[in-house]
């Protein structure tokens, strides 16, 4: 696996980040802060591999109070990742699910997941 490269004026490539600007960065560093946030990619992780319930949520993320999968959820929901649907039944159900963007930064997480399954200890 190489690291995607932009072409320059000679013959050597440059890596891809070294053409970030400074709005750029921020944005970046906003993403690593909302992903890296504890709990968050438990969460992403759990409702991308079908935790649709927050019982479920909470019972798939080990350690996770629900106060906090509450919060984090709320968060996830603000930034767009995640869509909360009510049914109004009889008790009301909440299922969670992955917008378009949540499952774009899912894609873009997935190597970062096969490197923790080769690497972190």
């Amino acid at each position: 696996m190489s690291i995607e490269t932009v072409p320059t004026s000679s013959s050597a490539s440059t890596p891809i980040w070294h053409h970030i600007d400074d709005a750029e960065c921020r944005r970046f560093q906003a993403s690593v802060e909302l992903v890296g946030k504890r709990w968050s990619s438990g969460i992403l992780l759990a409702v991308a591999q079908g935790s649709s319930r927050f019982s479920e949520i909470v019972a798939t993320v080990t350690g996770l109070s629900d106060r906090l999968a509450s919060q984090r959820l709320k968060e996830l929901e603000e930034a767009g990742l995640v869509h909360r649907e009510v049914i109004a039944t009889t008790p009301v159900q909440i299922h969670y699910s992955l917008t378009d963007r949540g499952a774009d930064l899912m894609k873009s997480l997935q190597p970062l997941v096969w490197w923790g399954q080769r690497w972190a200890r």
